[in-house]
C-alpha cells in the first residue's frame, strides 16, 4: 500500500478548499447561452426591420434596439467566458465568429446596411473574451501558486500548520480513527547557538526530507501525513492502522529515520527527536485537545530526557481540571474588570527613581487576588495573554499619565507584552491610541518583550519593533540570558535595556563563574549600547555587587515592592519634592 497518492489527494482538496472554484453551475451555462442565442436572433430581425412603434408618444423604428440586443449578446459571451472557464470562451468564441458570415450575408442579400456595425461588433467582442479568456488563465496560475504557498512550509516544503489543521479538522468530523504525533528536534536550540540558525535550518529540512521520503514509500503499513509546524517540530497523522501497537511501530520508524549523521558543514552531527502522540477519539474528541495532549506528551519525553524518546498521552501529564478552572476565573475577570496593575519601583545605582513597572494582578469573583504565578502560565497557554497585556497596558498607562502631568516628573513606565500581544496586526494602533489617550510622552513608555520573540518571528518582530522605536517608544529585553540568546539578532534590535533575570542574580555572589556571567551580560549590554537593569535584588550584598560590575539600574525587594496606585503615586510626589530641592 502506498502512502504517496492519498497525501497528493488530500493536499488538493484542501487547495480546493482554500480558493473554490469561479466556474458555475452547468445550468448557467445553458441560461447565458440561451440568452445570447436569442437575442442573437432577435438583434437580426430588428435590424433589418423598417417597422416602427410608439412609445410614450414618439415613433421609434424597430431596427433602433438592434444595437440594445447587441449589447445583451456581448455580456452574455464575456459572463460566458468569465465564469465558464474554457467551455464557456470557446462557445462564445465559436458563437460570435459564426455570427460574422451571418451578419455579412444579411448585409449583401438584404441590403441591410444597419448590420454593418455589427460585424465590428462580433470582431470586437472576439477580442474582449479572448483577452479575458487569456488573462484569467494568467491569474489562474498565479491563484494556484498563491494557494500552493498557502499551504506549504517555505523552509521545509513540507504541508505547514493550516495545511494539517484542515485535515485535522476534515478526519474529526468524519469521526475518523487516526493518531496525531508531536515531534520535536532535540537540541536544535543549542545546535542553533552553537553553528548558527543556518545550520539549525540544514539540520530541519534534512529531517523534513527524510521523513516526507518515509511517508511517501511502502516502508509503513500506514497512511502517513507529515507536516512541518515552526522550528524543529513537527505534526505527523497516522491513518489506517490495524491496532495501537502497529501505529507505535510506524513511530519508530519516522525515529529510525533519525539514526544515521547529518552532515552538516562538514560537521557529522547526530539528531534525536521526542515524539509525543495521542488517539483520536479514544485519547481525545477535538481538534484542540488532540493537539494538546500530544504536545504534553511530546514535552513529557523532553523532561525525562530518557532513552526511550515515544510517548502516548495519559491523563496524568495535564492537570486539566485545574487549568479550565483558571481559566475560567481568566474570562470572568476580563468580563468583570477584575484585571489590575501593581507597580515596581526601578532605581538608578544612586536610588534615583527611573521609573515603574506595571505588573498584571487578578482578583477572584469573591475578591482574592490570585497568584500571577498561577494565571500568567495559564493564560499564555488558552490564548489569553494579549488580552490580560492590553487591560494591564491601558489601566497603568491612564495611571500613569496623569501622574507625571500632575508631578512634572520625567519616568519611564514599564510595560510586559508578550509574543501573541507584539504579534497582533494592530499592535502599533494599540500603543499609539494608548499614548495619545494616557497623554504619556512616548519616550516615557517602554515595552518590555522576550527573547522568545527573536525565534517565533523575527521578520514580523523587528517590523513591529522598528515602528515603536519609530515612535519615541523604548524597548527593553526582558529576562535576558534564560532564552534563546542571540548576538546576531539582538544587535539588529533597536532596544534600549537588557533586564537580567531574577535566577542569575541570586546565583551571583555564590561563586566568582556567577558573578563573571553577570559582569558578562552588562559588557555585552553597553558595548551593544544597551542600559542594563537587574531584577530580583534583594541583598545588600547583590546590590554592592551590581555597583561594582557597573549595572545601571536595579528593581527588586531592597528598595521597592510592587504597589499599589496610590502608594506608587505618593513615591512619584516624593521624589518630585526632592528633585525641587534640589533644584
Amino acid at each position: 500500500m502506498s502512502n504517496k497518492t492519498p497525501n497528493n489527494k488530500y493536499i488538493n482538496r484542501t487547495l480546493d478548499h482554500l480558493s473554490p472554484s469561479n466556474e458555475m453551475p452547468i445550468w448557467v451555462f445553458i441560461m447565458l447561452f440561451v440568452i445570447y442565442f436569442a437575442a442573437s436572433r432577435v438583434t437580426r430581425l430588428t435590424a433589418s426591420s423598417q417597422a416602427v412603434i410608439s412609445l410614450a408618444g414618439y415613433a421609434v423604428p424597430v431596427f433602433a434596439f438592434a444595437g440594445v440586443l447587441s449589447s445583451v449578446c456581448n455580456i452574455c459571451v464575456i459572463l460566458l467566458t468569465t465564469f465558464c472557464g474554457k467551455k464557456g470562451y470557446f462557445t462564445s468564441l465559436a458563437a460570435l465568429t459564426l455570427q460574422i458570415p451571418l451578419i455579412i450575408i444579411s448585409v449583401v442579400k438584404g441590403h441591410n446596411l444597419n448590420s454593418i456595425s455589427g460585424v465590428f461588433s462580433n470582431f470586437l467582442a472576439i477580442i474582449a473574451v479572448t483577452t479575458i479568456f487569456f488573462y484569467n488563465i494568467k491569474a489562474n496560475k498565479i491563484q494556484m501558486e498563491l494557494r500552493r504557498q498557502a499551504v506549504t512550509d517555505a523552509l521545509t516544503g513540507l504541508p505547514n500548520t493550516y495545511a494539517i489543521t484542515a485535515l485535522l479538522d476534515d478526519l474529526i468530523k468524519r469521526r475518523e480513527k487516526f493518531i496525531n504525533v508531536t515531534i520535536n528536534l532535540n537540541n536544535i536550540k543549542n545546535l542553533n547557538d552553537t553553528m548558527g540558525f543556518e545550520a539549525g535550518n540544514m539540520v530541519i529540512i534534512e529531517a523534513g526530507r527524510r521523513w516526507k521520503e518515509l511517508s511517501e514509500s511502502d516502508s509503513t503499513r500506514t497512511h502517513d501525513f507529515i507536516s512541518h509546524l515552526s522550528g524543529g517540530e513537527y505534526a505527523l497523522i497516522i491513518r489506517d492502522y490495524h491496532s495501537c501497537e502497529e501505529a507505535l511501530d510506524t513511530i519508530r520508524l519516522y525515529e529510525k529515520a533519525l539514526h544515521s549523521c547529518f552532515t552538516i558543514n562538514d560537521c557529522d552531527l547526530f539528531i534525536t527527536a521526542s515524539f509525543g502522540y495521542a488517539e483520536f477519539p479514544t485519547d481525545a474528541d477535538t481538534l484542540n485537545l488532540i493537539c494538546t495532549y500530544s504536545t504534553a506528551a511530546m514535552h513529557e519525553v523532553k523532561r525525562k530526557n530518557s532513552s526511550d524518546h515515544i510517548l502516548r498521552f495519559t491523563p496524568d501529564l495535564i492537570k486539566m481540571e485545574h487549568t479550565i478552572e483558571i481559566e475560567g476565573k481568566i474570562r470572568s475577570a476580563l468580563e468583570n474588570d477584575n484585571i489590575f496593575f501593581n507597580l515596581q519601583p526601578q532605581f538608578d545605582m544612586s536610588h534615583n527613581l527611573r521609573g515603574f513597572e506595571a505588573l498584571a494582578r487578578m482578583r477572584d469573583s469573591d475578591g482574592t487576588v490570585i497568584s500571577p504565578g498561577e494565571f500568567i502560565p495559564v493564560a499564555e497557554k488558552v490564548g489569553l495573554v494579549d488580552k490580560v497585556d492590553a487591560v494591564v497596558f491601558r489601566k497603568s498607562a491612564e495611571f500613569f499619565g496623569e501622574a507625571v502631568r500632575k508631578y512634572g516628573l520625567d519616568i519611564t513606565l514599564s510595560v510586559n507584552i508578550s509574543v501573541r500581544h507584539l504579534m497582533k496586526n494592530d499592535f502599533l494602533d494599540e500603543v499609539h491610541n494608548i499614548i495619545r489617550l494616557s497623554g504619556i510622552e512616548a519616550h516615557q513608555l517602554e515595552i518590555e518583550i522576550t527573547e522568545s520573540i527573536m525565534i517565533e518571528s523575527v521578520d514580523k518582530a523587528l517590523q513591529c519593533i522598528n515602528g515603536l522605536a519609530k515612535m519615541g517608544v523604548k524597548i527593553a529585553i526582558d529576562d535576558f540570558g534564560t532564552g534563546y540568546s542571540s548576538l546576531s539578532y539582538l544587535h539588529r534590535f533597536p532596544a534600549n535595556l537588557l533586564k537580567i533575570d531574577k535566577s542569575f542574580i541570586d546565583k551571583m555572589n555564590m561563586s566568582k563563574s556567577s558573578k563573571e556571567y553577570v559582569a558578562a551580560i552588562i559588557s555585552i549590554g553597553h558595548i551593544l549600547g544597551f542600559g542594563v537593569i537587574s531584577e530580583g535584588v534583594e541583598e545588600e550584598a547583590q546590590l554592592e555587587t551590581l555597583k561594582e560590575i557597573n549595572c545601571d539600574y536595579i528593581q527588586g525587594f531592597i528598595w521597592g515592592r510592587p504597589l499599589m496606585p496610590d502608594a506608587a503615586e505618593e513615591l512619584i510626589r516624593k521624589c518630585a519634592g526632592d528633585t525641587e530641592q534640589n533644584v
